[in-house]
């Protein structure tokens, strides 16, 4: 079982957790912000069609999602965590500033897929080593990390997006490329500060029975929880596919004498994350104190409820404006409401995924929820195939329809994942997931 080494805190919490949570941060800035300029560029650059430029993202942000599966058994059984860290990282890197050419497009779409299967799993599976056993501040931690995501998904499209769309795709790229090596540097830089990675053998020893507690109810749910999650991702990616060509030709970007550059509105997801963030473990906290907080599977439900109602909200305007173009609040306002619902599944299901892993397993049980991802990316793709004919109106109530189906899901699953909670670590998983 990996043990930290005894260290003062920065900001209430163990010093390793700012080199996670940085290091996160600049590996999601280089991938989100080659993804702001990916279908701009297939579309304008490359010239492919909407429906062929949809269907390669899709497979793309599907692969990125489905080699963590393979990386995560790599990274348990013969990389450990931090080589596969700095390996994948460097891999990533690579192909980052193979995107400068058009003719190795393909080979560098692979080469970051290659690197994130490593990097993906391996990195947060590490936070849990942190802290000792019964440490109130564990539960929090993921909280943390989430918002580390959130900030390099800000900066992403305000850099990588602005650079390729005023100056050039390339320039975007290479920002992308530079984003992760800097979060190599700070990994490598703060490894002391890291959890000291124990043996197979004494992790086999370290976690004995215990990991075999509640095993097979774990797993059943988990893999339950994990197809819903599919579901709602099929509905909830479109917001780097089709909402970002929706962006380019279905809203008035004027603002002034300003026109507001297509990659920006991609930036108020992860900024309302970080801004409601606080709000929402606020109000959980206090809902915990009174004994009336939702368990994990309620919350996500109630998350992908709301996203379906985001979708609703522009469908409706689609249909009213279906002439001209809607005024880019509208947009504004689907984004808010859609971050509201993310962070009452995303951050929640990660969580609920790395607490109650097995410590033998930790990176390939992360790796179980990133396989989520895959899957709804990959449906995410196909769907976005009918935007062309559908058109908005239409296809924003079908995504709608797809997120509320995987709510009703959801709320299904709650008794089963809060017995599964419960059995799994009395006492501390509700108030763990108050925090997430």
């Amino acid at each position: 079982m990996s043990t930290a080494p005894a260290q003062r805190d920065w900001f209430g919490q163990p010093r390793g957790l700012t080199i996670l949570f940085l290091t996160q941060m600049w590996e999601i800035f280089s991938y989100y912000g080659m993804r702001a300029l990916l279908v701009y560029y297939m579309t304008k650059q490359l010239l492919m069609g909407q429906q062929q430029a949809s269907l390669v993202y899709g497979l793309y942000a599907a692969t990125v999602y489905f080699t963590p599966i393979l990386g995560g058994v790599v990274s348990d059984r013969w990389l450990g965590r931090r080589r596969a860290v700095i390996i994948g990282g460097a891999i990533m890197a690579v192909g980052h500033f193979l995107m400068a050419s058009e003719s190795l497009f393909y080979l560098a779409l692979a080469s970051i897929a290659l690197g994130n299967g490593l990097f993906l799993p391996s990195l947060p599976s590490q936070v849990d080593g942190l802290y000792r056993r019964g440490d109130p501040r564990r539960g929090s931690a993921y909280n943390i990390y989430y918002v580390g995501i959130n900030l390099g998904g800000l900066l992403a499209p305000l850099v990588c997006g602005t650079l390729g769309e005023l100056y050039g795709w390339h320039y975007g790229f290479g920002a992308a490329g530079i984003g992760m090596l800097l979060g190599l540097a700070v990994y490598v830089s703060g490894g002391r500060y890291l959890p000291v990675e124990a043996s197979r053998r004494e992790a086999v020893v370290a976690t004995g029975e215990a990991d075999d507690t509640g095993l097979a109810l774990r797993l059943r749910v988990l893999f339950a929880i994990g197809l819903c999650v599919m579901l709602f991702r099929g509905a909830y990616e479109q917001i780097g596919n089709t909402i970002a060509l929706w962006a380019d030709t279905g809203i008035d970007r004027s603002l002034g004498a300003l026109t507001i550059p297509m990659t920006w509105f991609q930036a108020l997801n992860p900024l309302l994350v970080i801004v409601l963030t606080p709000v929402l473990v606020a109000h959980w906290s206090r809902r915990a104190a009174h004994g009336r907080e939702p368990g994990s599977a309620r919350k996500m439900a109630l998350g992908a409820g709301g996203v379906a109602l985001a979708y609703l909200l522009l469908a409706a305007v689609s249909a009213g404006t279906a002439a001209g173009q809607a005024s880019w609040m509208w947009l504004a306002l689907f984004f808010l409401v859609l971050t509201v619902g993310e962070l009452f599944i995303l951050p929640v299901g990660l969580g609920l995924f790395a607490r109650l892993a097995p410590s033998k397993h930790r990176a390939t049980t992360v790796a179980a929820w990133f396989f989520a991802a895959f899957g709804g990316n990959l449906l995410a793709g196909l769907l976005g195939m009918a935007w062309s004919r559908l058109g908005p109106a239409a296809f924003f109530a079908l995504m709608a329809a797809v997120a509320g189906s995987a709510g009703v899901l959801l709320a299904l699953l709650d008794r089963p994942a809060r017995r599964m909670e419960a059995e799994a670590r009395p006492g501390e998983a509700a108030a763990a997931a108050a925090r997430i």
